[in-house]
C-alpha cells in the first residue's frame, strides 16, 4: 500500500456578495398629470405626500427621478405595476429599471 499525502487548506474563504440593487426611474412626459404621478409614488412606491410632491417636481424639472431602489425582482414588479396603472388610466407614463 502506498501512503498518499493529503493537503488541507487551513482557511476557507466564503465570499457572499450582496445582490445588486436596481433603481426604478420615472421619466417625464408632457401628458401625465402631476397629481397622477404623486398618487403613483404614494401608492406603489410608498412615499409620503411631501416626498411624492418633491419627486414629481424633480421629474418635471429634470426629466426623471428615482422612485426607489430595490432588489431586481421587486424593482421590476413595481415598474410593471406603475406602468399598468398608468395605462389603465390612459397615461403614457414611462418607467425604467436600471442597475445601480
Amino acid at each position: 500500500m502506498t501512503d498518499v499525502e493529503v493537503k488541507k487548506k487551513d482557511s476557507v474563504k466564503n465570499r457572499i456578495k450582496e445582490p445588486k440593487k436596481y433603481k426604478v426611474v420615472v421619466l417625464n412626459d408632457d401628458y401625465t398629470p402631476m397629481d397622477f404621478v404623486v398618487a403613483i409614488l404614494m401608492q406603489i412606491f410608498r412615499h409620503s405626500e411631501s416626498q411624492a410632491m418633491s419627486l414629481t417636481l424633480q421629474i418635471h424639472n429634470e426629466g426623471s427621478a428615482v422612485a426607489g431602489i430595490y432588489n431586481y425582482e421587486i424593482a421590476e414588479q413595481k415598474g410593471i405595476e406603475a406602468t399598468g396603472v398608468a395605462r389603465e388610466n390612459g397615461h403614457p407614463l414611462q418607467i425604467k429599471v436600471e442597475s445601480e
